[in-house]
């Protein structure tokens, strides 16, 4: 009972991680419409702080000229790091 509730909670952090970083995707890709959007308002600000602590050590080592392939690399290894949790759940209960 506790191991299979500890998966799904395990399984919907690293969905709701991934999920705002693909929301801040988009977001970025919006002023190129001319859709303003502003970076002081209370839901930026938080998407911001739950993305920036994952994707602030892994920018230093993935932007290539005005590229920033961070979000990418973010989501690989969110993927990955689920992956080996999961498993070790799965193998300890």
């Amino acid at each position: 009972m506790i191991g299979s509730t500890l998966l799904t909670v395990v399984n919907v952090l690293f969905q709701f991680a991934s999920l705002a970083i693909l929301v801040r995707v988009i977001l970025s890709w919006l002023p190129m419409a001319w859709v303003r959007i502003d970076p002081y308002h209370p839901l930026v600000r938080i998407l911001y702080q739950i993305t920036d602590p994952i994707l602030d050590p892994i920018r230093r080592f993935s932007t290539f000229g005005m590229i920033d392939f961070s979000p990418i690399v973010a989501l690989v290894l969110l993927d990955i790091v689920r992956r080996i949790l999961v498993a070790l759940l799965i193998n300890s209960f």
